[in-house]
């Protein structure tokens, strides 16, 4: 795989999905269905959806691509593979309170090691670039070339005093019992896969999630974090999150910034 090539098509196709997003946001109505599960799925989904579904298969027609829109026909027995989120937060997106991402990421051998996660209405870009590590890009976003980027990091957390980010639609009593369980400075929600990225800045240092995620959730903002020197576990055996799992479907997990106790 071309780390260089990857990376250039995966921030370009979550540029022009977030361009496709945000003319269909702006609207003053767009319509909004109910999937199998009972989730929301609108235009801007399957927009989203087909945008990077094609840009992905014409640039890696040999790599499978599992993407949310299209879960029913996907492979089921792989670890290396494409996976993508065209619009995460679909709540946050019908609720226009602008917590939405597009994500994209490359799963090799079971580990998210490649990712963008791109908020167009909060204009914030994160990904990884060949070498591995996380960068956060200036906007404005210019899908052909890219602009300003910074290295990002998690912090050195204090575990007196931890700063801690929780599901803004999906927040639970099992995830305020958990976080109970810590010395919290601030605690505060997010919606999508931002909550990767906040850890991965270093603006929080604990995201727990005790509910129902599948993979193309997180592995772009597994990507992004892990880039960034933070770690995602399982929350039952804290082993690694791998990818690549029956159905696509998660266990509860933590992600964190090294440093932090985790509580069982």
């Amino acid at each position: 795989m071309d780390q260089e090539a990857l990376v250039e098509v995966m921030r370009k196709l979550a540029l022009q999905a977030g361009d496709a997003i945000m003319d269909i946001y702006d609207r003053d109505d767009f319509e909004v269905r109910e999937k199998s599960d009972e989730s929301p799925v609108t235009e801007a989904d399957e927009a989203a959806d087909a945008l990077i579904s094609a840009g992905l298969r014409e640039a890696f027609p040999d790599i499978p691509l599992v993407t949310e829109e299209q879960a029913e026909s996907h492979e089921q027995d792989v670890t290396t593979f494409l996976i993508v989120d065209p619009l995460d937060g679909t709540k946050e997106f019908v609720k226009r309170r602008g917590d939405f991402t597009v994500n994209i990421a490359y799963v090799e051998n079971g580990e998210p090691s490649r990712g963008v996660v791109y908020a167009p209405a909060r204009e914030r870009l994160f990904y990884t670039r060949a070498d591995g590590k996380s960068v956060e890009e200036k906007g404005p976003f210019d899908p052909e070339s890219p602009g300003e980027t910074s290295v990002i990091g998690v912090r050195m957390p204090d575990n007196e005093s931890l700063l801690v980010v929780a599901s803004k639609s999906h927040r639970d009593q099992a995830t305020d019992d958990y976080i109970s369980h810590y010395r919290v400075e601030d605690l505060r929600s997010a919606g999508s896969s931002l909550k990767f990225c906040l850890v991965a800045t270093g603006e929080a240092d604990l995201y727990p999630r005790l509910g129902r995620t599948m993979e193309w959730d997180t592995a772009a903002g597994h990507a992004v974090l892990t880039g960034a020197g933070g770690t995602v576990v399982r929350f039952d055996d804290k082993a690694p999150l791998r990818y690549g799992k029956a159905g696509f479907a998660n266990p509860f997990f933590i992600a964190y910034a090294p440093g932090v106790t985790l509580k069982d």
